[in-house]
């Protein structure tokens, strides 16, 4: 990235989870800045750690004086509770499912008709 250039929305976190995800157990800050792409202050990490947390994306254990952090879940169960979350926060939860499930590929909304029918 250039020098000034900004990341777009999220890009910090989506990093961060994916090295998070990748380790298969929890990392505390230090680890998780040595194992980043890019090249953060280590009070970066902690401050999107911390934010992460508090959005509900990571969970977090006391280890001496840190935080040891782990995903809530995997990537599916991750986008699972992003959808949830915005279906929650819509007035008009028909509208928006309608949309949805009109913009489906044909395969997916096989998939769907299967997922509901096992329920």
């Amino acid at each position: 990235m250039a020098e000034g250039e900004r990341r777009a929305a999220g890009a910090l976190e989506a990093e961060v989870m994916a090295v998070l995800q990748r380790a298969g157990r929890p990392l505390n800050a230090a680890e998780v800045q040595a194992l980043l792409a890019s090249e953060l202050a280590y009070t970066t990490v902690v401050t999107i750690l911390s934010r992460m947390h508090g959005k509900g994306l990571l969970t977090r254990a006391k280890e001496g004086r840190a935080f040891r952090y782990a995903p809530v879940s995997d990537e599916p169960g991750l986008v699972a509770r992003s959808m949830h979350r915005t279906m929650a926060a819509e007035a008009d939860r028909e509208a928006v499912l309608a949309r949805f499930v009109d913009t489906l590929s044909d395969q997916d909304e096989r998939l769907l008709r299967e997922l509901l029918d096992g329920r």
